[in-house]
């Protein structure tokens, strides 16, 4: 019963969902600027399609010579004076960073956007041990207040309005109401300073970490993951293994393609290479950097090689943007860190496939995600893959008798036609009958008409053959 509790979830919420024609008119009004930024953006660049195949290259190269490169990065990261730490899964990552809080003596901890934080359930271990945390990020800091988690993973409250912002705004902090975006994020501005000169440690993510140089790249809008790093006396970068590319040159493709793909933007506004603590007479940033690198079923992945181009993965969203799912049923309803797609494909490796495998059926398989893509992971078919292995591994008792019935008709022609003919008949009666395997299914979907006529017999009508002789001939030849 336990394992049944993710997917009974996700088709009540995915239902309740589908029901707010208001939550969804807005999600995707949200999303309507994105497009047109994109495209805009898109259109720059000489050859969109050359930039992919070099960004692709570029995570492939990395991700298969991941043996080799992970330990160049970690020796150049320590040679400038950081200090890494190895985490096999989710409860070792938690317990180094809580053991790096009391090394440091926190009390006050300030966190930018990340999003393998968010993985590992950071914050909550974090708060149950004692300490303030605070993400500075503006759409977490909201989700934060909301008692929420991201919505998205590069737009964490895209489905929340400027009056709810507003009135968020007034019970926590006292402010007076309005609906100004820049004066509502100027009253997030303000609360923050304090915080990170406060603030005994800070915590970031990274986007990518640089095998030849030992340097740790961040890339953002606000300028809150510099003050992260750069103000409290400890620094704490929490990464996948995955985020390792080999040269510096290949955040000239990566980045752009980051960001008009995941924002619509030619480049983030800040994008920041961190190379350890500060140094004799530097004047900025902290005593103290380390790295916490995570598995968390990576190398699993890794060792797959018809799901390792998942690992590809730079988190940049356009997959979540452009899913037709994902714009019905909202962020949510997946009760994953990783939406969308790309979290339909990673969640069940990093989870477990018994639990999660109906993530998997969560996709129209339309490939608007895989053409999305600014790596080219074939996103679409590693949610066929997942289908398949689901059913592989743990069939269900109706899934074998679906595939039973479905041999014992094909098999016999005549009843094969005859079931077609008794099912063209009834389509119209199904929606008014509503009968209890399809009943969820129908609450929300109008069935198109019936043929006149089967595919047997419209062939049969253009061709002067029968579909039955002619397979019966083929199995002869």
């Amino acid at each position: 019963m336990i394992a049944k509790a993710p997917k009974k979830q996700f088709l009540h919420d995915a239902a309740e969902h589908v029901r707010d024609t208001g939550h969804r008119s807005f999600v995707r009004k949200a999303l309507g600027g994105y497009y047109t930024n994109r495209d805009l953006q898109k259109a720059r660049y000489r050859d969109w399609e050359h930039a992919r195949d070099a960004a692709s290259l570029a995570k492939w190269s990395a991700v298969n010579r991941l043996d080799e490169l992970l330990p160049r990065f970690v020796a150049h990261f320590e040679a400038n004076g950081g200090q890494v730490h190895w985490a096999r899964n989710a409860d070792e990552a938690r317990t180094i960073v809580l053991d790096l809080l009391r090394q440091a003596k926190a009390k006050a901890v300030i966190k930018s956007k990340c999003m393998t934080s968010e993985e590992i359930h950071l914050n909550a271990a974090m708060e149950q041990d004692g300490y303030g945390v605070v993400e500075s990020d503006l759409g977490e800091f909201i989700q934060q207040l909301r008692g929420e988690p991201p919505y998205h993973f590069v737009f964490p409250c895209m489905h929340v309005r400027r009056d709810e912002i507003s009135d968020l705004f007034g019970k926590h902090l006292g402010t007076p109401p309005t609906d100004s975006p820049e004066e509502l994020t100027m009253i997030a501005r303000r609360h923050m300073r304090r915080l990170y000169v406060d603030a005994d440690v800070g915590i970031t993510g990274a986007n990518f970490l640089v095998a030849e140089t030992g340097q740790i790249s961040i890339t953002e809008n606000e300028g809150n993951a510099r003050l992260t790093a750069a103000l409290p006396r400890v620094h704490i970068a929490i990464a996948g293994i995955e985020k390792v590319i080999e040269h510096l040159d290949d955040l000239a493709v990566l980045l752009p393609m980051l960001a008009t793909a995941g924002a619509g933007q030619p480049m983030t506004c800040y994008n920041t290479l961190y190379a350890g603590p500060r140094k004799p007479g530097e004047c900025d940033g902290p005593d103290e950097m380390h790295l916490v690198l995570l598995d968390n079923q990576r190398t699993a992945i890794l060792a797959d090689p018809e799901q390792r181009d998942s690992l590809h993965c730079i988190r940049c969203g356009a997959c979540l943007n452009v899913c037709p799912i994902f714009k019905n049923v909202g962020g949510f309803t997946y009760g994953t860190t990783y939406q969308g797609p790309i979290g339909s494909v990673i969640t069940p490796h990093l989870r477990g496939l018994a639990d999660w495998n109906h993530l998997s059926g969560a996709s129209s398989l339309c490939g608007a995600c895989t053409d999305a893509c600014p790596v080219r992971i074939d996103i679409h078919h590693h949610l066929l893959h997942n289908r398949r292995n689901a059913a592989r591994t743990a069939p269900s008792r109706w899934e074998k008798l679906g595939h039973k019935l479905f041999v014992m008709v094909a098999r016999r022609p005549w009843l094969f036609a005859a079931g077609g003919g008794l099912f063209r008949k009834t389509l119209g009666l199904l929606k008014p009958l509503r009968p209890p395997l399809l009943r969820d299914w129908l609450a929300t979907r109008d069935l198109p008409p019936a043929p006149a006529k089967s595919f047997r017999s419209q062939w049969k009508s253009r061709t002067g053959f029968s579909l039955s002789h002619q397979t019966h001939s083929l199995s002869k030849k």
